[in-house]
Parts: C-alpha cells; structure tokens; sequence
C-alpha cells in the first residue's frame, strides 16, 4: 500500500475543502471497499480525509419521505423501524449484500460509490479502461460471464455491484451533495454513468463533492416487494442477476409497479418501460413475462454470459410473482 497523509474532519466544509484542494485526496469512511483498492494498488491517494465524525448518519422522517444519512450504516439502515414501514424493499436489498461483518461497517455513502469487482479492473497486469483510460478493456474477449448485458460500450463491459443502489433507483431516490460550489440534489438514476467513453468516471459527482444524504418519497410500495437476487453462493456475492421489484396492488390488478435490475449494467438498470406494462394488468404469470420481455429489450451478451439472457427474465418474473404474493 502507498502511504499517504490522514486527517479527521469535523465539519462538513472542512473536508470538502480537504479534498477540493488536493486532486489525490479521498473521503473515508468505512473504508470496505476503497482499502482493498489500496491494497491492491488499484487506487492511491496520497491523502484520506476520515468524515466519520461528521454529522451524518441519521435515519430520519421528512414531510414526504424518509432521509438517510451518507454516513448511516448498511446494517443500521436495513433494521431500522422507519425503513422497514415506509421502505420495505430498501431492508431487503440491504440485507441481500455482502455480510453482516460489512454491513457493520458500510455507510450508505460508500455503498453507492463501490466500484466494480471486474477482474480484469483489479487484476493490475491485464488492460482496463477503468484503472488505466486507453489501456483497453481485457473482459472484451476474456473471461466475461459476470459482466454487463445493458449499456456496455467497447471501452468497459464492467457492471456496478451495489444490491442497495438497485433499490435505491427503483424507488425514484434523490441524492444530496455539497461541495465547492454549493449543494445541489441529484436524481438517484443520474447519478450512475454509463461507461461510454470514459469508464473511469463510475458516478456524475463533481471533484470535491460530498454526498451528505439520500432522499426517498413516500410511495404505496410497503407491502407488496421483493429483492430477488441469484448468486454463486448464498453469503458474500455479488449478484449475477438480481430485481427489485414493487407492485402497488388494487385486488389483484396491478395500479403501479418498479422494477429495477443489478449485475447487468455499468449502473443500476432501471425498467421503466416494463414498469409501464404491469400498470392496468392482472398479477399474474403472463403478465409478468411479458414484462420480462419487455425489460429485456436490447440487452446484448458477450462469449461466456449469454446465460444472463435467459437468467435475467427468469429473475424478473421470479422478483414479481413473490412480490405479488407477500
């Protein structure tokens, strides 16, 4: 590992102008995913700025929504009593990810801003656009069965391993940011990017800025969810295919739906177009794949993940026919 400088902020605007003064610094906090990166070689700030003691880890209710704090633990966030009532789904992504050793420790924040488990991305003798722009991208032609089948470009084919972020962009979440030049909110399926030429460049974060809080509206989603989520092994692995569906049910016809999918994209893939044919439609089976095949319009596989093609509908019919039934 590199060395760098560490300095404890106390204040919000204290480390947002650590960073903003310093191109190599970086925020810590819990530190899951950005110390094995250091580790490994991957990244190297020559400064972290801890912000665990900044005021930010409350779970709370708004007028219209709950707030949570960048800093609010996975673990913290997937049992609280507020979560569990008004955002249902949130819990059981949350509770789907990692272990519950990292979910002690992982903050909302730093939840969001993971960066890809390629193993080409960490794998410091193979090509990567990502870690090195205009080396090449090795999963192209290599071993690919775990990578994107939505909005991949011949730059990068790597896809975001967030479970809570999938959650998160179904249930239309905002996300709060300060930095050099104010603060401002973005929208949550915004603030992901596709890979498009510039694969470095995971999220549409400025330099400097700081996420402080994400916003989710209240909705009729509080009952009728479900986290689907299809892995190697049932503890820590990230998703080949997961859904997060939600219906909002009058008897059995379907009023609104969200569907959202992970270990697909470079981020979280939102259904829109899917969501828009439940709504009006029985709860049924038919129903459900034919939303599936809606959803899955356009995807594209490559050599070793055309199993996805098939997984991927079979995931959404699965997340919808357990929501449906809660």
């Amino acid at each position: 590992m590199n060395q760098f400088q560490y300095v404890r902020a106390t204040k919000p605007q204290g480390a947002i102008d650590a960073v903003a003064k310093d191109p190599t610094a970086k925020f810590i906090a819990g530190g899951t995913n950005l110390v094995d990166l250091m580790k490994r070689g991957i990244m190297t700030p020559q400064k972290l700025v801890d912000i665990n003691r900044l005021p930010l880890a409350k779970i709370e209710r708004q007028d219209k929504g709950l707030r949570l704090g960048a800093l609010a633990l996975n673990s913290a966030v997937a049992n609280d009593a507020l979560v569990r009532q008004h955002q249902p789904l949130l819990a059981l992504a949350l509770n789907a990810g990692a272990s519950p050793q990292l979910r002690n420790m992982a903050t909302v924040g730093g939840n969001m801003l993971q960066r890809t488990r390629c193993s080409y991305f960490y794998d410091l003798t193979m090509p990567c656009n990502k870690r090195e722009p205009g080396s090449g991208c090795g999963a192209l032609e290599g071993i690919n069965r775990m990578h994107a089948i939505f909005g991949a470009s011949d730059k990068c084919i790597a896809v975001h391993p967030s479970d809570m972020s999938v959650a998160l962009v179904a249930l239309d979440a905002t996300v709060l940011v300060s930095g050099p030049k104010g603060d401002r909110r973005i929208a949550f399926a915004d603030f992901h990017r596709l890979p498009g030429d510039t694969p470095e460049k995971d999220t549409n974060l400025e330099a400097g800025e700081l996420i402080t809080a994400v916003d989710i509206p209240d909705g009729p989603f509080t009952k009728h969810v479900h986290y689907q989520k299809v892995r190697e092994r049932a503890s820590y692995a990230f998703a080949l295919v997961s859904t997060a569906a939600a219906l909002d049910l009058d008897g059995n016809t379907i009023k609104a739906a969200r569907l959202a999918m992970g270990g697909v994209a470079h981020k979280p893939w939102r259904l829109t177009a899917a969501e828009q044919s439940l709504v009006g439609q029985p709860a049924t089976e038919a129903s459900f794949r034919r939303a599936a095949e809606v959803a899955m319009q356009g995807a594209k596989a490559f050599k070793h993940n055309a199993y996805k093609l098939k997984l991927g509908p079979n995931t959404i019919v699965q997340a919808l026919r357990t929501a449906a039934a809660a």
